[in-house]
Parts: structure tokens; C-alpha cells; sequence
């Protein structure tokens, strides 16, 4: 999920230059082509499209709450007032974010126990 949440959001960005599309079309644009887009089953591309969103609230600044909250959708409601740029800067302000966020692929490796001296033993 962490992967397509990426891919949408790149692919946003990329949408945003078409006059003819919203932010929220965009969007909403994911859950139909999640499969063949995303690379995860189509019932999935919902959970992809609302991360998708609540990380571009937050980049603006705006609490976000639940990925399928109310300040989620108002958020986006006063994003797609400001310039098409701003609404760019914002998405790729979210994808940067979120990359860091990255879960790890491998698991990280047990610290290892200190060295004890064996009994009887002296320096």
C-alpha cells in the first residue's frame, strides 16, 4: 500500500496539468484504476486514494485527522482553490514526506548482547 500511495501521488502531480481535472478527481480516479495503475487489487485502490489525501492535507499544513475524515475532505475542498502550481508543490511536498516514511524491507538486525568476562577471570 505504502508503494501505490507513492505512485498516486506521483501520478497526481502529473494529472494536475490538465485544466480539465481536479485534485479530487485525480483522486478519485485511483480507486477505479487501482489495479492496472497501483499495482494492488481494485478494492484496495479506496485505502490508496484516501492516504493519498491525508497526505496532501497535511502537507498543507491542515490536520488531517482519519484518511476518511471530514477535515480530510475540507481540506481538499480549500486546496483546490489555490493555483494549480501551489496544489503540484503541495502533492510533491507529500510525496517527499511520505517516502521517508518508507517502511523498511528487511528487519533491522538484533543488537547484540555485551561482551561478558567469564568468571574467575582477570585482566
Amino acid at each position: 500500500m505504502h508503494n501505490a500511495t507513492l505512485i498516486l501521488l506521483d501520478i497526481v502531480e502529473d494529472c494536475l496539468n490538465d485544466d480539465d481535472v481536479s485534485l479530487t478527481g485525480v483522486l478519485g480516479g485511483a480507486r477505479d484504476h487501482a489495479e492496472h495503475m497501483l499495482g494492488i487489487p481494485s478494492s484496495y485502490g479506496v485505502l490508496a486514494e484516501a492516504e493519498a489525501a491525508a497526505q496532501i492535507v497535511q502537507a498543507a499544513g491542515l490536520d488531517a485527522g482519519s484518511p476518511f475524515g471530514l477535515a480530510v475532505a475540507q481540506g481538499l475542498t480549500g486546496i483546490e482553490q489555490l493555483p494549480v502550481q501551489q496544489q503540484q508543490q503541495l502533492v510533491r511536498a507529500a510525496a517527499r514526506r511520505y517516502a521517508i516514511t518508507a517502511p523498511s524491507r528487511s528487519p533491522a538486525a538484533p543488537a547484540a548482547a555485551p561482551r561478558r568476562q567469564a568468571p574467575g577471570r582477570s585482566r
